[in-house]
């Protein structure tokens, strides 16, 4: 038997089962061999009396009573029997399950795999092991994720069948010898026996954590591979420029930069002035001034004669975005490329761009369409990067010859991920808050408190301050029922009668929503319900409350988002969570926003508490789906398959054989 020959061969495997298997991905001996249980159950048998009462475990026994079948209601059924195990007599009990019956053989031993109840000396049976059961020689059972039709014991025999030494021999080692002796690794055919049938627990565990370390580690070698193909296979632009033009520009700042966005504007200028092609990640946590850092790389940009493009998901960041280059560089040609133009503008700026007239221009996916053309386009940025699949930044990038590519989120992306995801980049982060950043207090209320919060918040109001108020949804929903942003509205029209309330959601026209974010902006209006179209959007210094309702709907990275609206002058802010939580981990979510500003810690508990797919968007994001790993619990072994993954490149004569495999491998996320 070849680890390439076709299941449909296989004995058991019919022209049904066939289509089932291929469902699972499975088509050959070796996707068999490689398709891993997630879990174990545990059919060894234990001393019924040394259980604790509710406990899940299996017991064996002496069946010593014929079994008593009974029917009640609508075709629910009640199996009984007693078992021995030595003096000790249990009652069994199976619920809905008559077929077991003929199973219960008077003299013979199974086991029952169920719930003991300690006072009744009686397990309630989940599962009856009989002689035929596929566990091992301990006990422990894989458990395999299955299609509808396909049963796990078929599965377990084919895998049985096909578990040969003669097959297993076949699986070549594709670590290196020194890995294994380094981490104590088990070697690869043994690890993929024991990852089906290991002959005890702990056997089972080294597998486990082989494989896992197998998994992490081609996947960094393949991000490795993708970052040394960016370096060395393209040419970048080297983008050269006068050092003392942009220090002259820095210093008409009305703001000295931080120590941390000296050092990213650093990195990145050094990345833009080599001849390697750029492929940066800029992180900031909410408030630190990514911006203006990405605003001077677009400068730079433009002192050495090269376009820059500046892609964001919103309409509203977009105008923001063009309002501040405009007033940082005035002596610059900046256009503004959004859907809601005339088509008489769009014309002009889509001739600007193509001639070079315009040094910089914004926008948002209008940027990537047909029709859009660069002079000589040098550098490209988007921001909240996360937002724009995969395919949409790659058009951007290819719109001119091959521009340097720096991607900015606001969201912090805990490192685990940022060296997952992002491993194929060089990642810069700000984690320093500008001098004279307010920190913004975080308080948790009840619904039963907001009466005192509002009675607060009209003292804040007459005093000249302005607030937020987000609510998650724009109509009504039984299903979650919660306050929409239009009954929202129309409550808080009533409780600040002497204020002017406005409404802003995702479902108006963009003008309409430019319109109300400029009354707000200029204090037109005092208090501004909306939905979370505000996460990210224009700054609002006087705006000093933020009052997210129904808080707990919300994920914590997106809490810190809302939150980093207001604190943006220097005013002191203040963020008030409306929520009854229901659930632990709603009143965790509470808790530590009241406890921490520090956007890097929420999203490493956001990460814990709801996986990277909530953060990223799965199909966005480029993350793999692993087979084992988990990249949360794995992180200690994902740190150490990146670092030799990075070893293995830096030594490419010692590693030759390793590097051309990783090269033949699948480059689908790139």
């Amino acid at each position: 038997m070849n680890l390439t020959d076709d299941i449909q061969y296989l004995k058991g495997v019919g022209p049904k089962s066939i289509e089932l298997y291929h469902k699972l991905d499975i088509f050959t001996v070796e996707d068999l061999l490689l398709y891993f249980p997630f879990r174990f159950e545990d059919f060894a048998g234990r001393q019924a009396l040394e259980l604790m009462d509710s406990e899940i475990a299996t017991v064996k026994g002496i069946v010593a009573t014929q079994p008593n079948l009974g029917y009640f209601g609508a075709r629910k059924s009640r199996l009984a029997f007693k078992i021995k195990q030595g003096e000790v007599a249990i009652g069994v009990t199976f619920f809905n399950q008559p077929y077991l019956k003929d199973k219960v053989v008077v003299g013979e031993e199974v086991g029952v795999y169920g719930k003991w109840d300690s006072k009744k000396v009686q397990m309630t049976g989940l599962k009856l092991i009989s002689g035929e059961a596929q566990a091992g020689e301990d006990g422990l059972m894989p458990i395999y994720h299955l299609t509808e039709g396909l049963k796990q014991t078929a599965l377990v025999k084919l895998i049985r069948q096909v578990m040969t030494p003669e097959t297993l021999a076949q699986l070549l080692e594709n670590l290196p010898a020194e890995f294994l002796q380094k981490y104590r690794l088990m070697d690869r055919q043994n690890a993929v026996r024991a990852m089906h049938f290991p002959e005890n627990d702990e056997e089972h565990k080294q597998a486990l954590r082989r494989v896992k370390f197998e998994e992490l580690f081609f996947f960094q070698l393949k991000l490795q591979a993708l970052k040394n193909k960016e370096k060395s296979g393209r040419e970048g632009l080297r983008i050269a420029f006068e050092q003392s033009d942009l220090d002259a520009k820095i210093a008409e700042l009305p703001f000295a930069l931080t120590g941390a966005q000296s050092k990213a504007l650093g990195e990145i200028l050094a990345d833009m002035t080599s001849p390697y092609h750029m492929n940066r990640l800029l992180q900031g946590d909410v408030g630190s001034g990514k911006t203006v850092v990405a605003e001077l790389a677009m400068y730079t940009a433009a002192l050495a004669n090269f376009q820059s493009a500046l892609m964001v998901p919103t309409e509203i960041l977009a105008r923001q975005h063009f309002a501040n280059l405009t007033a940082t560089f005035p002596e610059l040609n900046i256009g503004l490329l959004v859907s809601g133009l005339k088509a008489s503008e769009r014309r002009e700026i889509l001739a600007d761009l193509a001639s070079g007239h315009l040094h910089m221009v914004v926008g948002t996916h209008a940027l990537i369409q047909e029709g859009v053309d660069f002079y000589n386009l040098g550098l490209v940025i988007t921001d909240e990067q996360h937002r724009f699949g995969v395919n949409q930044r790659k058009i951007l990038r290819e719109k001119g010859q091959n521009p340097d590519v720096l991607m900015m989120t606001a969201t912090p992306i805990p490192r685990t991920l940022a060296i997952t995801a992002f491993g194929d980049m060089d990642v810069s982060i700000i984690d320093e808050l500008p001098a004279g950043r307010q920190p913004i207090t975080t308080r948790w209320v009840k619904h039963s408190q907001m009466a005192s919060v509002t009675d607060w918040l009209k003292s804040e109001l007459s005093s000249g301050a302005q607030a937020y108020f987000v609510s998650p949804l724009i109509e009504e929903s039984e299903a979650l029922d919660l306050k929409n942003a239009e009954a929202l509205f129309a409550e808080l029209t009533e409780t600040f009668s002497q204020n002017k309330v406005g409404l802003l959601h995702g479902k108006m026209k963009n003008d309409e929503k430019d319109a109300i974010m400029t009354a707000f902006k200029v204090h037109e209006t005092d208090v501004l319900v909306s939905t979370t179209v505000i996460e990210v959007g224009v700054d609002v210094p006087n705006a000093t409350v933020m009052v997210i309702m129904d808080a707990d709907r919300f994920g914590l990275s997106q809490l810190h988002q809302l939150r980093g609206r207001v604190g943006r002058g220097t005013k002191k802010s203040y963020c008030i969570l409306v929520a009854n939580p229901k659930t632990d981990s709603g009143k965790h979510r509470m808790q530590i926003m009241c406890e921490t500003q520090n956007g890097f810690v929420l999203a490493e508990e956001d990460l814990k508490m709801r996986g990277s797919g909530e953060i990223f968007g799965t199909r966005q994001s480029g993350l793999p789906e692993f087979l084992v790993a988990d990249l949360v619990n794995d992180y200690n072994i994902l740190e150490v398959a990146r670092t030799e993954a990075v070893r293995v490149f830096s030594e490419p004569e010692r590693y030759r054989e390793l590097i051309a495999e990783v090269g033949q491998m699948d480059e689908s996320f790139d």
